[in-house]
């Protein structure tokens, strides 16, 4: 356990006149204490958290994940108000910390934590609005499978909103990048891609459901539908390949489920 008084020592450098340089320090230590409720709520007064997002936005890269990783800390498990999260500052500092490819380390804290804001509904169409389902889609074949089942969650979340499902729609490589995910990390990972392909063929079936089957859709549904995943998933499969078969022949349809399409 951290001493409380060292804690509240550390706590107290951090101000609106912190230079990010002391800001820097104060952070990398407290993200490795142990940090009791009376800590965390005195962490979480407007002007130190306003000093986390400016050097999250900001600092050093060591920088951006200590206040990535204690930010997400304070948050955890409380009800927090939307006014912290909904930072639009704090949103994009940390698209900028997933998007960096450089540091996988950055990436996987900077999704953790915007995983844990898009939990919180009054947030959800301010990270919609700065791009970030554009953004995250575009990732989205660069990402190892924990990053991966993380953004996918985030975009399943988003999908949800009429601005977030239309903003996937939107962008050309969400349906070929959540085909090609469909079997191929984790039961997970081709739940959330299957859901948002679900969503995305509902809102303009004759449009999208053809870009998907020319994807290769059709024969990972199959492969979904004859694979040991559970009931609901196969459940799901069913549909979307019935409501993808119904702008074509017979014919034509079963000529695009040939596994050979996603099998190279």
């Amino acid at each position: 356990m951290a001493d409380n008084g060292a804690v509240s020592l550390i706590s107290s450098l951090l101000g609106p006149f912190t230079t990010h340089a002391v800001g820097s320090e104060a952070i990398g230590i407290l993200v490795n204490l142990d940090l009791d409720l009376e800590s965390k709520t005195n962490l979480m007064q407007p002007a130190k958290i306003s000093l986390m997002v400016d050097m999250l936005n900001e600092g050093s890269i060591e920088t951006k994940i200590s206040c990535t990783k204690l930010i997400e800390r304070l948050i955890e498990g409380r009800d927090f108000g939307s006014e912290i999260v909904s930072s639009l500052s704090l949103l994009v500092g940390l698209l900028r910390l997933v998007k960096d490819k450089r540091h996988p380390n950055g990436v996987l804290a900077g999704l953790g934590l915007l995983k844990m804001i898009c939990s919180h509904e009054p947030v959800r169409n301010s990270v919609v609005s700065i791009g970030a389902v554009r953004q995250l889609v575009e990732l989205l074949p660069n990402l190892n499978a924990e990053c991966l089942e993380l953004a996918l969650y985030i975009l399943e979340i988003l999908s949800n909103l009429p601005e977030g499902i239309l903003a996937l729609k939107d962008c050309p490589n969400t349906i070929p990048n959540m085909v090609k995910l469909l079997m191929k990390v984790s039961e997970s990972c081709t739940q959330f891609a299957l859901s948002i392909l679900w969503a995305v063929c509902k809102l303009a079936p004759e449009e999208c459901a053809s870009l998907a089957v020319d994807a290769g859709l059709a024969a990972k549904l199959l492969l979904v539908i004859q694979s040991g995943c559970n009931p609901a998933l196969k459940q799901r499969s069913a549909e979307l390949l019935k409501l993808c078969s119904l702008n074509y022949t017979t014919t034509i349809f079963i000529s695009k489920c040939k596994l050979t399409r996603t099998m190279q």
